[in-house]
């Protein structure tokens, strides 16, 4: 074994998450964790402290700062949770826009990674992606950190490998399908405005 597939996939692996981390993180308008907290917490609305703390992989000290910042940038709002001792984070409207940005940089990165693709090439690396992340994800809590960034609504629950994998329990804090971004904030789902004469 040469090692060449080996190191191809790391380049690509690490070009993809930089390329990721330079087109999301100033739709977030911060670097870190932000991106992944707008991303899931607008595509799962209402989810607890220690669900994101999972998603993001965080602490839970390091999980409240991140909801502590976007509270603070008017971008999410602590409501009442399940019981009493329970709290849960909802996007604002500020917020569920800058979650959009962030999804839609997400696409435009990727979508340009595989645009040199045909369509039996695309088909093939679904496969093997899929077969790839089937064997990576390890448990509930690996599968939630994997998926942070992701697009539920492009990849639904009884098809994704990851949740499969982990057993295909609904997400914590979800029902049966994610909860799509409203599409007034999807750019690529904006007509465009049509122009006075």
């Amino acid at each position: 074994m040469s090692g060449r597939l080996e190191n191809l996939l790391g380049a690509l692996v690490l070009a993809l998450s930089d390329s990721l981390a330079t087109a999301v993180e100033p739709a977030a308008g911060h670097p870190g964790a932000l991106a992944a907290a707008l991303a899931v917490l607008a595509q799962e609305p209402g989810m607890g402290i220690e669900q994101l703390r999972r998603s993001l992989a965080r602490t839970q000290s390091a999980t409240v700062r991140v909801v502590d910042l976007l509270v603070a940038e008017g971008q999410a709002q602590r409501q009442p949770g399940r019981d009493h001792r329970s709290v849960s984070v909802v996007l604002t409207e500020q917020g569920t826009a800058a979650a959009a940005q962030v999804l839609d940089a997400r696409r435009a990165v990727l979508g340009d990674a595989v645009a040199v693709l045909d369509a039996g090439e695309r088909q093939a690396l679904t496969a093997a992606l899929e077969k790839v992340l089937t064997a990576l994800t390890a448990d509930r809590d690996h599968a939630e950190q994997i998926c942070r960034l992701c697009d539920l609504a492009a990849c639904p629950l009884q098809a994704c490998p990851v949740e499969l994998a982990a057993g295909g329990e609904p997400r914590p804090g979800t029902g049966p399908l994610p909860q799509p971004i409203p599409r007034r904030y999807r750019s690529h789902e904006r007509k465009p405005a049509s122009r006075g004469r």
